[in-house]
């Protein structure tokens, strides 16, 4: 009897029972692997993980995340996707494959902030410089285009203050300068807030594009993950195996969550490009709004780029407030939403917002002088959003200054 807990360990470790094949159905099934185990040791000296033929760790891929691969590309548009643990991961992941001691890269000043603290982090440490450029200035690209630039960061529209640039100009900057420097200079685009539906990236001449998939992809404000999709196979190997040496992998249960995500991602982005136009123009109208900041709205930056390149605009919107009110009115503004909650991210569920110091994070001109707020609109009703914006407005006007 002393063997028998032992016994019936082993019996349910190596339980000889298989399930019959043929099971289908909507989802796709879940996945979950470090070890993976192989039929002989000629199988385990010879499957290939470079190229999706075949499984050999957890951190090379499963079904599930090679089936989530396969789907974002298609998304984006491009052929090859590595999966990384955020957004941010991806524009690391970017840089650290690309990138050597002497290299230098451009990033548009209005970029992702993480993207140029990273720069000035990590890729500065390590030997390599960079520049920020006005992407709404495509001149001042082409001007900062040097014999050691080997990576261009587009990104559309800026972060936060969602100026929409000129991606095809910005694109030709760069394949100018190519001409006189063959050496190469790849382009990259945080493609996040286009998510693959409001334009085609990689039509307009990029060579990466970098997702945030916890943003629209997921739709749950439940899951961190990122994406970098490109068409060349160079590229891919480049950043394929520059992930597998440090480490980045994501789990089954989340890659479960961003392809539940999947099914519904054009219809939510509809939903809340309708809604957040919707909020837009009222709040051009209300008496204490200096500007709204939003690409589909004439007279927006960038505007009539947005408008011939693409066919939606996201969830995102800033307020630029009146001179006369002060840091204090805004931030009471804030705290007298109900509806919108204070919080980072977007393109979930519920409505954000977040008030911004645009000056102190920005090395080109700002041309206003009010205080910013950056809204994500979610899928509540419409109607009381804007009640709640109403009620909030209110609430500054008559707060001390």
């Amino acid at each position: 009897m002393s063997d028998t807990p032992a016994k019936l360990s082993t019996e349910l470790i190596h339980h000889p029972y298989r399930p019959p094949a043929g099971f289908e159905a909507v989802p796709p099934a879940v996945h979950k692997a470090s070890t993976i185990v192989f039929p002989s040791v000629a199988a385990l000296r010879s499957r290939d993980w470079k190229h999706k033929t075949g499984y050999t760790y957890g951190l090379h891929g499963t079904p599930t995340t090679f089936t989530l691969e396969e789907r974002i590309a298609t998304l984006e548009g491009g052929q090859y996707c590595t999966l990384v643990p955020s957004g941010l991961a991806a524009v690391v992941l970017v840089g650290m494959a690309l990138l050597k001691a002497g290299d230098e890269l451009l990033i548009p000043d209005n970029a992702y902030g993480p993207n140029k603290a990273f720069a000035q982090g990590e890729l500065a440490a390590w030997g390599i410089t960079h520049r920020f450029y006005d992407a709404m200035n495509p001149a001042d690209l082409a001007a900062k285009l040097g014999p050691k630039t080997r990576l261009v960061w587009l990104e559309a529209p800026g972060s936060i203050t969602l100026e929409f640039p000129d991606l095809p100009q910005l694109v030709a900057a760069v394949k100018n300068h190519q001409n006189t420097h063959p050496q190469g200079v790849v382009i990259a685009l945080d493609n996040t807030w286009g998510a693959g539906i409001a334009f085609k990236a990689f039509e307009l001449g990029i060579d990466i594009s970098a997702h945030a998939l916890t943003k629209y992809p997921s739709g749950g404000a439940d899951v961190l993950m990122g994406s970098v999709v490109t068409r060349d196979q160079a590229l891919h190997h480049l950043l394929h195996f520059c992930h597998m040496r440090t480490g980045f992998g994501v789990s089954g249960n989340d890659a479960e969550l961003v392809l539940r995500g999947l099914h519904s991602v054009a219809l939510r982005y509809a939903a809340q490009d309708s809604a957040t136009r919707s909020l837009a123009t009222w709040l051009q109208g209300q008496p204490q709004v200096e500007t709204v900041l939003h690409p589909a709205l004439p007279g927006s930056p960038g505007h009539e780029a947005w408008k011939r390149d693409c066919t939606g605009a996201a969830c995102l919107m800033s307020v630029v407030f009146k001179p006369g009110y002060s840091q204090a009115q805004i931030d009471h503004f804030c705290n007298s939403l109900k509806l919108f909650k204070l919080g980072y991210s977007w393109a979930g569920p519920m409505s954000l917002c977040a008030p911004y110091d645009i000056p102190a994070i920005r090395t080109t001109g700002w041309p206003y002088k009010g205080g910013l707020v950056r809204f994500s609109v979610g899928l509540e009703a419409v109607a009381d959003l804007q009640a709640d914006l109403s009620q909030a407005l209110a609430a500054m006007q008559y707060s001390k200054a």
